[in-house]
């Protein structure tokens, strides 16, 4: 009879890998009063992670910018159910194609509409806007404060630059808050539709082109990256710090792999700069295309026919004439 001995593996797993509960590095005094919550272990995150959940912190910051974040929540939330007369049952079957809208092309920037016509739009979109703000300087500190770099502060302000492009920079360059995207989910999607043929095709504007070429190269290299570190953590690869100082077994099998399957070298340490360039590449060029448009270029196909990386249109039909334009003019 066959004895099978439960082993640790990384994915799906019988065992699950359990230390003492950690607090964390010690923090100052008057920062340690945030610290909330004992940390507990959880078996079902565990199954997939770290089965630690805890202790929390917020701090002033964090707590500010979560209320600011519920408030635009709740605006969005209640104006899309008014939208529906009100009904739940409405709310949750239509959730996907409701919208809060921008006020409209009349209004400008100038004057603040009524509250039904963009006005909730505006509040909504400060409160937002604040949230993610002051988000972004709870990362900044709390990296500081724990010893770390900061480069997810940075390669978050990268995806908060996308975003103030999108609902509030831009808009100021156009003159009109009506420029702005919706707070909806089929309704983001049809505004980006509705934009791109607007100005002659985004997939035309080669800021939006290394934009997509940085997205999917990010997933493929967080992708590729995740799956070789789990493939050699049975030689200790997931200790990523030590194997850069002190290249072991797993490194060496590892960039082994990778010469022979990817075609280029990654080290533990060059994998993380890698992605890290590209996730943040994504946002920033999609941001800088996005503000060239309208404001700089107003039609990128005729861009891209101008600059010789598009064909034109094959004239296959000639050309019709107004019969209203004829030699004696219009009648």
């Amino acid at each position: 009879m066959l004895n099978f001995r439960p082993e640790y593996q990384n994915i799906f797993t019988a065992i699950q890998v359990r230390g003492h509960l950690e607090e964390g590095v010690a923090l100052p005094e008057n920062d340690e009063q945030f610290r909330r919550g004992q940390p507990f272990h959880s078996w079902l995150i565990g199954k997939v992670g770290n089965a630690q959940v805890g202790p929390i912190y917020l701090g002033f910051l964090g707590t500010v910018s979560l209320v600011c974040g519920t408030i635009a929540f709740l605006i969005i939330g209640l104006n899309m159910l008014a939208s529906v007369g009100w009904s739940p049952i409405q709310f949750v079957r239509q959730l996907f194609w409701l919208a809060l809208e921008p006020p409209g092309p009349e209004w400008g920037l100038k004057v603040i509409p009524p509250l039904d016509e963009g006005g909730w739009w505006l509040i909504a979109g400060f409160f937002l806007t604040t949230s993610v703000l002051l988000w972004w300087v709870r990362t900044y500190r709390r990296a500081v404060a724990v010893g770390l770099g900061t480069h997810v502060p940075w390669a978050f302000a990268s995806a908060i630059f996308l975003f103030l492009v999108l609902g509030f920079i831009r808009p100021l360059l156009m003159g009109s808050w009506s420029e702005a995207v919706p707070f909806g989910i089929f309704p983001h999607l049809d505004w980006t539709a509705a934009f791109s043929i607007r100005y002659g095709n985004l997939y035309y504007n080669p800021f939006h082109c290394l934009s997509i070429v940085f997205l999917y190269g990010s997933v493929l290299l967080f992708a590729m990256h995740g799956a070789t570190i789990l493939a050699v953590t049975r030689y200790g690869g997931e200790r990523e710090l030590e194997q850069i100082y002190d290249r072991g077994t797993a490194t060496e099998r590892a960039a082994l792999f990778w010469r022979w399957t990817m075609g280029f070298n990654a080290t533990m340490e060059s994998v993380h700069r890698w992605a890290w360039w590209f996730a943040v590449l994504t946002t920033l060029t999609g941001g800088i295309g996005i503000l060239l448009t309208g404001t700089v270029v107003d039609n990128w196909y005729l861009w891209g026919v101008q600059h010789g990386i598009v064909a034109p249109y094959p004239d296959l039909y000639p050309g019709v004439v107004d019969p209203m334009i004829g030699a004696g003019g219009a009648q």
